[in-house]
Formats: structure tokens, sequence, C-alpha cells
């Protein structure tokens, strides 16, 4: 049974994270992980989280604070979720679910002072919508139009 875990990002991920493959459909929606890891304009207390299958990564997604989670949301102790992705070779396993399941213990763990996550899903994006709402997200009505259109904000209680 492979064994699904959430790790803070660390350098010795980079090479397998540049191996990274995510369908072009799919890319309007999210990122490439090292892009996002990288990006000079990505606030410095941003966590980068990976999600890893047997420890390998295998998926990747960034909690956000700064200028750009107020869009979202006015809770001063939240975090934004960013750039959620599975590798397209690891996709329809489960392993995302698994992965934000585990979502509340790796904060509790890692980030004692976060006591929410708030994302934003393009509406378009109907399984991304569905997995989060599976996961313990709720949708309470409210809506962000992005650069890339409107999008669902969804919250989870920490």
């Amino acid at each position: 049974m492979s064994h699904i875990t959430l790790a803070q990002y660390h350098p010795s991920f980079e090479r397998q994270l540049g191996d990274f493959h995510l369908p072009q459909d799919q890319l309007q929606f999210t990122s490439m992980p090292l892009d996002k890891i990288h990006s000079p304009s990505i606030s410095k207390d941003t966590s980068h989280v990976i999600i890893l299958l047997d420890d390998e990564p295998v998926g990747y997604f960034a909690l956000e604070k700064g200028e750009k989670l107020s869009k979202y949301s006015s809770n001063p102790n939240a975090r934004l979720l960013t750039s959620f992705s599975i590798d397209a070779r690891h996709q329809g396993q489960g392993i995302a679910k698994n992965g934000l399941n585990q979502l509340p213990g790796f904060i509790k763990e890692n980030l004692p002072d976060t006591n929410e996550v708030v994302l934003g899903v393009n509406k378009r994006n109907e399984a991304a919508i569905s997995l989060y709402l599976k996961t313990g997200f709720t949708d309470e009505d409210e809506v962000y139009v992005g650069p890339k259109g409107p999008q669902h904000i969804l919250h989870l209680k920490i």
C-alpha cells in the first residue's frame, strides 16, 4: 500500500519537481511547482507544501499570507491555498484527496497560528470544486473575480 504524506518544501526535492508534468488544460488553473517556489513575487512567509507518495514528490501547493490573501479573506490568521497540482502521471489515484485530508493536521503541526485555509477555485474547474468540498472545504457563496474569470472562495476551518 502506498504511503502519502505532506512535507515542507526542501531543496532536495528540486530535481524531481523539475520533472513535474501537467497537461495543458490544467495549466490554465495552476502553475508548475518550481515556477511558484522560485517566483520573486511570492510572499517570503509562504509555506511550500509537497505531497509525497512513498517519499517521492508527486504534488504541490502553496499556503500564502500577505497581500494576495486579503482579496479572499479578512481573517489575519488565514492562509491562502494556491497552485494545487498533482503530477499528471499520478492523477486519478486519490492522492489529492488523501493529501488534502491531511491538511488540518499538517497546519496544526507546522503553522499553529493558522486557523483557516481559504482558496479561490475557477468556476469552470468542476473537478477541483468537487475535490475541495469532499475534503472539508465549505462554499459560503463568495465569489472573487480574478484574471482568469470568476472563482468560488472556499473555506476550511482548522
